[in-house]
């Protein structure tokens, strides 16, 4: 689903599975996030089981249509965990509050097969909570992991729980000795090669609203096989950064309904945007360290009460800074640069484009070169190549709230992008010697070109640029992100299932609809796995060709969902808080 932005601004298969002896352990398959496994996935004929793992989904939409006016789900939820005939899925009690994360309970469900079903092992309540409410971001992702022949949770305050996966009782592992309410554990869990647990922490400071005042200080946290802790400040991680008392420059002002002054931005070719308090530099909530295979460790942090202020961190074995680059200042496909020249704004002085005489290129909101954002919306998290370079799907505004996925290399040289990159990890597809990148691409519409305010950013995209009209694809690049293919989901029917199974639908949707998978299956054949909004999950052939479709359970507007697979090819997706399983 497309941020409401009104409201808030091959070897690595084969390491992954040696070193974990489960097919799909965590976050994106493997500590390099890659998402590519070594065998078939089966066909999808059918849909074997349909489970209910998150009850409170009508309270969640409600909520999102006293916000946004549309019953969107605006929460993210974990990978399911795949470990022989076993699974391991989240759950969710209420009660829910749209002002307060805090009030619902999340836990972990251990299945089994037993032919064709999967039965209730155990169930084991975590006292994780989110932070924040919907009016700060959505719903932030609880995610556990398997290693060491157990299953970690995140717990409260900062700690995980080490859960006996025969008998679903923990032992919590505490970095901070006493359990304070402000401190969150704040990323999926990573795995590394060797068994150690890496995650993110963040201590708020007072108030309500999650962004009131600065963070007291955020950790990268790393948890041995044998259950020792090691735990570093954010603040040495990210030296070179601005502190949190600087001065960071941000945007032109825009009134709170959405309006923007002295528009069209930029307001003059000299206009320099206003500044405003950084904050400290902490993760973005919901991103899962990478880890490459010689031990350098990545993340991505922002300033707190800024998210253009970013950066991608990377991490030296021993819990030391290896490099940090800054994410601004990275794009020049902004103000009148037209798609054929790889802009995606119409010409200035157009609708949708910047003010007339706007210098060339500039994101209009800030009159500078456009630069990745992270906002705590996503669940973007690093991958790592199998070359060694890092990708990352920032945010951007100025392309129709698309974002730019990223490039880095090993040493922290820029390689380039690719025009989207909104809430996503992208899946790696390693095949002759070269990989290719997969990643969604969805052209949204209903948002204005770079701003809110209709009378200079129009919501109808395709009538202000025909040339790039609003539509939905899943696109292939190669390892110098230039397009290998692209498969658009023209389907219109928006469709549901009923308590009886029977499913109807309307045709409501001329442009298709957006793809809501944030962590890709790539199978050993190159076929993609990816849920759509539509509640349909694809099955995506190499060249960009449909192999197969499957509907699941209702068509919504979604926040980003995963796919997992297991050894047997069988593929695990989700839908409006159901776990699906589809296979032969």
């Amino acid at each position: 689903m497309k941020l409401r932005i009104s409201l808030f601004v091959l070897l690595v298969v084969c390491l992954g599975f040696a070193a974990f002896g489960q097919e799909w352990p965590q976050w994106a398959l493997n500590a390099q996030h890659t998402g590519q496994v070594s065998i078939a996935g089966q066909n999808l004929n059918q849909n074997i089981v349909n489970i209910v793992y998150d009850p409170l989904v009508p309270q969640e939409m409600q909520g999102a249509f006293d916000l946004f006016g549309e019953k969107d789900l605006l929460a993210h939820y974990q990978a399911p965990l795949v470990d022989g005939s076993n699974v391991y899925m989240m759950f969710k009690q209420g009660p829910f509050d749209i002002t307060n994360y805090s009030t619902q309970t999340w836990g972990e469900t251990k299945y089994t097969w037993s032919g064709n079903n999967l039965n209730v092992t155990w169930q084991f309540t975590s006292d994780w909570k989110a932070p924040g409410s919907g009016f700060d971001f959505w719903e932030p992702v609880f995610h556990p992991a398997l290693a060491n022949g157990s299953l970690y949770v995140p717990g409260a305050g900062g700690s995980i729980w080490k859960v006996n996966k025969s008998t679903g009782t923990g032992v919590r592992i505490n970095p901070f000795g006493n359990i304070n309410p402000k401190t969150y554990t704040a990323s999926p869990l990573t795995v590394d090669a060797n068994g150690n647990i890496l995650y993110n922490a963040i201590r708020l400071g007072g108030g309500n609203d999650f962004y009131s005042q600065d963070i007291v200080d955020a950790w990268l946290i790393r948890v041995s096989p044998a259950g020792t802790i090691e735990q570093v400040s954010y603040s040495a991680l990210t030296a070179g950064a601005p502190g949190g008392n600087d001065q960071c420059s941000n945007a032109f002002h825009a009134n709170q309904d959405g309006t923007i002054v002295n528009g069209p931005w930029p307001p003059s070719p000299t206009a320099v945007a206003p500044t405003v308090q950084c904050g400290t530099q902490r993760p973005g909530l919901n991103i899962a360290p990478a880890v490459a295979p010689d031990g350098t460790i990545y993340s991505v942090t922002r300033a707190h009460l800024l998210s253009r202020e970013t950066y991608l961190v990377a991490i030296n074995a021993n819990l030391t800074q290896k490099w940090i680059r800054s994410l601004r200042d990275r794009f020049n496909d902004g103000c009148g640069v037209p798609l054929a020249a790889g802009g995606q704004l119409p010409p200035n002085g157009a609708p949708g484009g910047c003010r007339t005489g706007a210098n060339f290129g500039v994101d209009p909101a800030t009159n500078r070169p456009g630069g990745g954002r992270v906002i705590d919306d996503s669940s973007s998290s690093p991958v790592v190549a199998p070359d060694g370079s890092i990708l990352y799907g920032s945010y951007t505004r100025y392309n129709y709230a698309q974002g730019h996925l990223m490039h880095f290399a090993a040493n922290g040289d820029f390689l380039g992008y690719y025009l989207f990159g909104w809430d996503e990890t992208p899946g790696i597809y390693s095949h002759g010697g070269t990989y290719s990148i997969v990643s969604k691409d969805n052209h949204y519409g209903e948002v204005g070109s770079y701003c809110n305010d209709p009378s200079f950013c129009p919501e109808d995209r395709t009538a202000t640029n025909p040339g790039y009209p609003e539509a939905y694809f899943i696109s292939q690049l190669n390892h110098n992100m230039n397009k290998e293919w692209s498969f658009q989901n023209t389907n219109t029917l928006s469709c549901t299932r009923d308590a009886n199974n029977n499913v109807t639908c309307t045709s409501d949707h001329p442009f298709g609809f957006e793809w809501c998978v944030n962590a890709f299956v790539i199978d050993s054949n190159g076929v993609a796995y990816a849920n759509s909004e539509d509640g349909n999950l694809f099955a995506l052939n190499q060249g960009g060709t449909l192999k197969q479709k499957i509907f699941q359970q209702l068509a919504l507007g979604a926040a980003y969902t995963p796919t997992s697979i297991g050894s047997d090819g069988r593929i695990y997706s989700q839908n409006a808080g159901h776990l699906f399983v589809a296979g032969n």
